[in-house]
């Protein structure tokens, strides 16, 4: 017999996954998180909870995890 077929955690160790889903996931977890964030500083006074607010702080976080986790 040959060498034995490849475990999960080589498969998984070997793949890049589809950057498409991994940019996916990033906006949604992103616009998510930012939502959170707004609504706790809504609930604070210290900003609106409007939908600029929330785009805005997404957008940062996705740029930021873009730049730190994908490149």
């Amino acid at each position: 017999m040959s060498e034995e077929p490849k475990g999960i955690r080589e498969g998984v160790e070997d793949s890049k996954g589809d950057p498409r889903l991994i940019l996916l996931l990033n906006a949604v977890l992103s616009a998510w998180f930012g939502w959170t964030v707004v609504w706790g500083l809504d609930r604070l006074g210290v900003t609106a909870l409007n939908a600029v607010n929330v785009a805005t702080l997404a957008l940062i976080i996705f740029g930021v995890t873009y730049v730190a986790v994908l490149r």
